[in-house]
């Protein structure tokens, strides 16, 4: 009978221990499979030197980030002039050098001190119109106990950038101050973040502290209040009737004869009893008004940029009369095709309409685009996707011709109240009706407000 023999875990040679199947890291890299007291060795020389070396490498990285390249320069030519100075017996060497060592204290101190401000950026409003004064107010607290050194604080308003000195601080001392905001143009405007400069005069270090969050203040396009949306273009209080013909409804039209099918509740028994045969009344449909505001984002229907700021200016008084108005409203802009579509995408995208300040923030951000929906095309997305429309808005630059826009306007059915909005600074504003569509031109915004009073008026 064979006996296997077994050998005991602590007679086994340990330099040749296996490791773990299929494990490739730094270890296996450097010692592989072997142990003992070199490989250990080995290992804790590497591991002790990666980590010695990260943390110089972070070392390194924050000096970096606050010296100049002019710092540089001058880190680099000072022990030069100093050798040179010394070892060549060139007095104007050593002053160099000296000089420059001086700098570099004058640096070190520089980027001492604690900068411990308690910083806020507020706004007054965050909502403003085009041409509207805005300021951004700056507050800067300290709230140690130590006096704090003169800073500068920086910043970015939009495109640009504002420099605030903020003076040396007691305990507890406020400062603050008043930064203009710019809103020559409809969008939104990004204040911050506020970033703390401290940096020597010469300017061989700089070293910046993110102080406070941004904050975005909202340039809303320039409104006019104009009068109700439907007065001299449409009335209705909670329906109006219109030529469509219903066996049931609230607005009477005329009695008919009885025919199979008809609900019997609307027999009118007089005039059974006197004509001998069943007469049912018959109503005019009626519907609450749905008023529609279409904006065309085609560049091609503007002649210009300012074209297309009165046309979203128009847009935006339009609905948010309508909004106040209690109306049923619905605005929607062009949508467009992607640079790397195979076909043209046609489509309209809607804006909020759920309060006045929400419909002008989407309008704030739009702009035109080469490839978006033109006017007509926006009128024929909108009559196949929206029901219940009573009157059209078709607004546009001046691009289209009369007779595209009549082609726009055929898309909706005849019960539908089509008015095309021309943004024009170039012709006469005024109203005026051509088959199937009122044509309004606007040379200013406040051109709208005169010519719809001047239709409700004459309605």
């Amino acid at each position: 009978m064979s006996t296997r023999s077994r050998t005991s875990p602590r007679g086994a040679d340990t330099a040749s221990a296996p490791s773990a199947p299929g494990l490739t890291n730094t270890r296996t890299r450097l010692v592989g499979t072997r142990t003992g007291p070199a490989a250990e060795a080995l290992v804790a020389v590497v591991r002790i030197g990666a980590i010695a070396s990260g943390a110089i490498a972070r070392v390194w990285h924050r000096i970096a980030a606050v010296i100049s390249p002019l710092g540089w320069i001058v880190l680099a030519l000072t022990p030069l002039a100093l050798a040179a100075g010394y070892g060549l017996g060139i007095i104007e060497g050593v002053a160099a050098g000296v000089v420059g060592l001086l700098l570099i204290v004058v640096g070190l101190v520089a980027l001492l001190g604690r900068t411990a401000f308690r910083v806020e950026l507020e706004l007054g409003h965050l909502r403003v119109a085009v041409g509207d004064a805005a300021e951004a107010a700056l507050v800067v607290e300290n709230p140690g106990r130590r006096r704090i050194l003169s800073s500068t604080a920086e910043i970015p308003v939009g495109d640009g950038l504002a420099e605030v000195a903020v003076p040396p601080l007691a305990r507890g001392a406020v400062f603050r101050h008043t930064v203009s905001v710019p809103t020559r143009h409809r969008g939104i405007v990004r204040l911050g973040p506020v970033r703390a400069i401290r940096a020597d005069p010469i300017g061989l270090v700089r070293r910046e502290i993110l102080w406070a969050d941004p904050v975005d203040l909202i340039v809303h396009p320039r409104t006019v209040a104009v009068p109700s949306t439907s007065t001299g273009l449409i009335r209705d209080l909670e329906g109006v009737p219109t030529r469509d013909l219903t066996a049931s409804d609230v607005s009477f039209h005329a009695l008919r004869e009885y025919q199979p099918g008809d609900d019997r509740r609307y027999i009118h028994w007089r005039s059974t009893a006197k004509t001998g045969t069943y007469m049912v009344r018959q109503f005019e449909q009626t519907r609450r008004s749905h008023l529609l505001i279409g904006l065309s984002l085609a560049a091609a229907d503007y002649a210009d940029q300012d074209e297309f700021e009165l046309a979203v200016s128009v847009a935006g008084s339009l609905g948010v009369r309508a909004i106040r108005d209690g109306r049923t409203v619905s605005v929607v802009v062009s949508e467009r095709t992607p640079e790397f579509a195979k076909r043209k995408v046609f489509g309209v995208r809607p804006l909020s309409t759920v309060r006045p300040e929400r419909l002008l923030d989407d309008l704030a951000v739009i702009e035109t685009a080469p490839t978006a929906l033109g006017i007509r095309d926006v009128a024929r997305v909108t009559a196949d996707t929206l029901t219940g429309v009573s009157i059209a808005y078709l607004v546009c630059g001046s691009a289209p011709s009369a007779a595209e826009l009549r082609a726009a306007s055929a898309a909706y059915g005849p019960d539908i109240e089509v008015v095309a909005v021309v943004c024009d600074p170039d012709r006469a504003p005024g109203l005026r009706r051509v088959p199937g569509l009122g044509l309004l031109r606007v040379g200013l915004l406040e051109d709208l407000r005169s010519a719809l009073a001047r239709a409700a008026a004459v309605a």
